[in-house]
């Protein structure tokens, strides 16, 4: 399967368990608490679209405080998933820009918004269902 397959299959895929005796630690932990977080992810679809700077992703990320877009990108620069470039000006420049790392991403969290518009209604519907039968454990 590549990255770029989209398309429902009715048999799950092959995935090997996490956590097991056999298996202890796959990976996926750590890819999830980089990319698992909402900030990271809308970093990364804004950087998807090209280089920006600091307050063009603050501006473009709704809801995100100058310290956790701080926090995400250097997060997202330590897993060489970002580049941060500083400009030798006054005052100094700085833009971020996907790595080639960061662009193979930019793939998986196409699928994944591909998946989540293609099975929203029915997971409102199957919330709804649910809501219905086990109001005394209504999650909002």
């Amino acid at each position: 399967m590549s990255v770029t397959h989209t398309e429902v299959t009715a048999e799950p895929a092959e995935l090997a368990p996490c956590g097991q005796p056999h298996h202890p630690d796959c990976g996926i932990r750590d890819v999830l608490d980089r990319v698992g977080d909402k900030w990271s992810v809308l970093v990364i679809v804004e950087l998807a679209n090209g280089a920006r700077r600091f307050r063009q992703l603050q501006r473009a990320i709704d809801g995100i405080s100058q310290r956790m877009l701080t926090l995400t990108v250097r997060r997202l620069e330590r897993d060489g998933l970002v580049l941060r470039t500083v400009y030798p000006t006054v005052p100094a420049q700085v833009d971020y820009r996907l790595t080639e790392t960061g662009v193979s991403l930019t793939h998986l969290v196409k699928a994944l918004a591909d998946w989540s518009l293609e099975h929203r209604d029915g997971i409102a519907h199957a919330r709804r269902a649910y809501d219905a039968q086990h109001p005394e454990n209504e999650i909002r």
